[in-house]
């Protein structure tokens, strides 16, 4: 606790907390005897790797289990109401009113199916604090005061009609309806633009201090927690490594395992030697301009991508690397330009294209969880590629299988027969990268695809990428919105702002200053591991 909240009464008391998970019928302690006080106004920083316990302890904060957990043992204390004892019915009146909840992920969490202002609007009409009138009101105020473009209008928009960035805040907007005593940050910036993400940190922080809210930030990305925590818990494999102040923990670290996580992403590709003169790309994007109704989203966009190269493609929501993305795999024709592979041009319709022209370019997703079939077992999501543009079967294909489980680095007789629900996040990236690599292309799409991992996890699949790059002389377009997963992987640098690449050249250059004003400002917007340095930049840019 830092000296900031000594007088505040204490919101939230957690002590010896032990949930166990279920597998099969067996039953197995994943927390192991967690504690936690919290204090009106003060915000606590979970971090840890995947499986660390951080999403289950946030959520057991609120009395909640995810199916097959169960809270076994210990007290949760929400301002003297015993979360553990009170009624289901007790607890719902709870949620959304006086707790609330921000999802990692808010493209899966919103009802596509209806506006944003009316799912603003439930929780407050529901509970009894406004009515629509009023609660459609308070959402225009707060979507203002998060920086949402067109605050007025924006809230009768549906989901789908908003950028991710512009989602996360009014998922946050939501979350604060009832304004809430206490708030569960479940990674809420894992997924955006380092652009977007400042507007959205900026926007919590600001929402939080003003409204005096308790929250619970959980994250894998330090820097990120630096400029939200007041103290920070460290957790591994349901374990307490450590808890301090946020300035002690960042400056003096005191276990191995906190040290190591201050340590990651020490990894970098080594310099590749230049391309031969005269050598064709795989892919070449060629003077395209591309959009969806009468606008367009890029306009006369150029580059190429050679042979074990890797081209990371940046820039804040928006800018057009998806479409870019969509473009070269024919989901969506140019209006002008053209897609080469291999020096020859391609259909612009995927439907118009051989099989063996659908083989050579695959995709890796970036949120695994979405991108993988939870019905079918591993041997059928790896497999169906290898059968459909291969023509294994019987044998051949179980053996192909088994051969790509190894190339992942995951056990075959282990994981074989898993559903994709048995798999940790970094696992089923892995799968995701197995399924792309049994069509034996020469070409790979890599979208965001560390963005959900924590950071020890992604740089084991930074390594798997530029291992198997290697092996196979694979392509790779690295869409990325994380600068340091392109100081990682990268050759060449594309960067992309409204539909134009504005730079592009050797990674080395593009990091090396001068840099043209649009570069620089992704550059800044990278947060360092410095608790002021939010406020610093914010000060810098006049938005403080």
């Amino acid at each position: 606790m830092t000296d900031e909240f000594a007088d505040k009464d204490v919101l939230l008391t957690i002590k010896d907390l032990r949930i166990e998970g279920r597998s099969d019928e067996t039953w197995n302690e994943i927390v192991h005897g967690v504690d936690i006080t919290l204090r009106k106004g003060e915000v606590l920083g979970l971090i840890g790797e995947s499986g660390a316990g951080k999403s289950t302890v946030g959520l057991a904060a609120m009395g909640f289990t995810r199916d097959g957990c169960r809270i076994s043992d210990g007290t949760i204390d929400f301002d003297g109401i015993d979360l553990r004892a009170a009624s289901a019915g007790d607890r719902r009146a709870l949620m959304g009113k006086r707790i609330a909840y921000v999802a990692q992920s808010a493209a899966a969490s919103f009802n596509p199916s209806h506006k944003l202002i009316d799912q603003y609007s439930e929780a407050p009409v529901q509970h009894g604090v406004m009515g629509k009138s009023e609660a459609e009101s308070d959402a225009t105020d707060l979507y203002r005061r998060m920086q949402l473009p067109d605050p007025d209008n924006i809230g009768f928009r549906y989901p789908h009609q908003v950028s991710g960035g512009q989602l996360q805040r009014a998922m946050t907007a939501m979350a604060m309806a009832c304004r809430p005593d206490l708030i569960i940050f479940d990674e809420p910036t894992t997924a955006l633009d380092v652009t977007t993400q400042i507007e959205v940190l900026a926007a919590i922080r600001n929402i939080v201090e003003e409204f005096d809210t308790a929250a619970i930030y959980i994250t894998h990305d330090l820097a990120v927690v630096a400029q939200m925590a007041d103290r920070i818990k460290v957790l591994l494999k349901g374990d307490e490594v450590e808890e301090s102040d946020t300035a002690s923990m960042l400056s003096d670290p005191q276990e191995d395992y906190t040290k190591s996580l201050w340590a990651v992403r020490s990894y970098a590709r080594p310099e590749q030697p230049p391309v031969a003169a005269g050598e064709t790309p795989v892919v070449s994007v060629r003077n395209v301009t591309a959009g969806y109704g009468s606008i367009d989203v890029l306009k006369d966009v150029n580059f190429d991508i050679y042979a074990k190269r890797t081209v990371a493609v940046v820039g804040e929501s928006g800018s057009g690397k998806s479409t870019t993305a969509r473009v070269i795999t024919g989901l969506l024709p140019p209006r002008k330009g053209e897609i080469l592979f291999d020096g020859q041009t391609l259909p612009s319709d995927y439907r118009k294209r051989s099989r063996d022209q659908l083989r050579q370019a695959q995709m890796i997703y970036q949120m695994a969880d979405t991108a993988l079939n939870p019905k079918l077992r591993l041997r059928e999501l790896i497999g169906r590629p290898a059968q459909m543009y291969l023509g294994l079967q019987g044998k051949a294909l179980t053996e192909r299988i088994r051969q790509l489980l190894d190339l992942i680095e995951l056990e075959p007789d282990e994981y074989i027969d898993r559903l994709p629900s048995e798999l940790s996040g970094g696992q089923k990236q892995r799968i995701g990268i197995a399924r792309a690599l049994a069509a034996e292309p020469k070409f790979i799409i890599c979208d965001e695809v560390t963005s959900a991992l924590d950071q020890l996890v992604a740089e084991g699949i930074l390594r798997l990428l530029d291992k198997l790059q290697n092996e196979f002389d694979l392509a790779y377009m690295f869409i990325t919105h994380d600068l340091a997963t392109v100081r990682s992987i990268a050759d060449e640098v594309v960067v992309m702002k409204e539909g134009k690449v504005v730079a592009q050249g050797p990674k080395l250059e593009m990091f090396q200053p001068p840099h043209d004003p649009y570069t620089e400002l992704l550059l800044s917007s990278v947060p360092e591991m410095d608790p002021n340095w939010l406020s610093d930049l914010l000060k810098a840019r006049g938005e403080a």
